[in-house]
């Protein structure tokens, strides 16, 4: 049984539910009573709706404040941005309108690299498990909300997967580009912390730098592991969004520093709504 000790209010946009099935993380749970289990890095929240803009939380305000409050951007006005932006194309604004709530997490840059090479032509469902197999293998296990929780391995304990260990998990062709970039993390020629400093342009370009790192999960990284929300994402669903309803033209420069929170919106309505 989840322990809530803790009340916040959030009176911005804040779905879980739009959060959990959108596509940018992969290891956020269902719970029995409602609730949601998130985790980054060391820390695990369990989270629940009490009313409209209150929730009950597993941790106290402090770790609320300085790690679950930026993770799930609750500094940003996303009603604000939804706003400002409507008007501009009528398949935007039913977009925005259809995925309010949804937020842009700020995840660990080092999971983001590991999770999207992994994601590269892998369902939701299957990048799930993928992940989940990672962390069940190499992962360190903790007690957290009063459940046992693989967290994401780190560099230092990934290092000793070989390529045979990640295909026995089902990496296939990409355990090739996990263990490029996992070689390029631990010499420092890919210094996780030190790019996080460049420029939107030079952290693309530094992740590509990875064996099998493209635009697209390069793209995904910075938005998701760096906050970079100007960087947009094309993935198949995306180029059939531009194809279908932009005439082939891509639209993001549009919304300038916020196109990414836009590609977001437009990820998660063209998926749901083509089933």
């Amino acid at each position: 049984m989840d322990e809530y000790i803790e009340t916040v209010e959030i009176k911005d946009d804040f779905d879980m539910e739009k959060i959990r099935t959108c596509g940018q993380a992969f290891r956020i749970r269902c719970m029995s009573d409602g609730g949601y289990l998130f985790v980054t890095g060391e820390n695990v929240l369990s989270i629940r709706k009490k009313e409209d803009g209150i929730y009950d939380i597993s941790c106290d305000l402090n770790e609320w404040k300085d790690v679950w409050i930026p993770y799930f951007d609750l500094e940003r006005d996303y009603r604000a941005i939804r706003e400002k932006n409507s008007g501009k194309y009528p398949y935007v604004d039913r977009a925005m309108d259809y995925g309010k709530g949804l937020r842009i997490l700020r995840q660990d840059p080092f999971e983001m690299l590991i999770t999207f090479i992994i994601s590269q032509r892998k369902n939701i469902p299957a990048i799930s498990g993928a992940v989940e197999n990672l962390c069940v293998r190499f992962g360190r296990k903790v007690e957290r909300c009063g459940r046992n929780i693989h967290l994401f391995p780190q560099p230092k304990e990934l290092v000793s997967a070989s390529k045979e260990d990640l295909n026995a998990l089902g990496m296939g062709y990409r355990s090739s580009y996990i263990m490029d970039a996992l070689g390029k993390v631990i010499s420092g020629e890919l210094d996780i912390e030190k790019i996080s400093h460049l420029r939107d342009d030079e952290l693309f370009c530094a992740l590509k730098s990875v064996k099998g790192v493209g635009d697209k999960v390069s793209n995904c990284v910075c938005l998701f592991g760096y906050g970079r929300v100007a960087m947009a994402p094309v993935d198949v669903w995306i180029k059939r969004v531009i194809d279908e309803e932009f005439e082939g033209i891509f639209p993001f420069g549009e919304f300038g520093d916020v196109a990414g929170i836009i590609q977001q919106y437009l990820f998660f309505y063209i998926r749901e709504n083509d089933r």
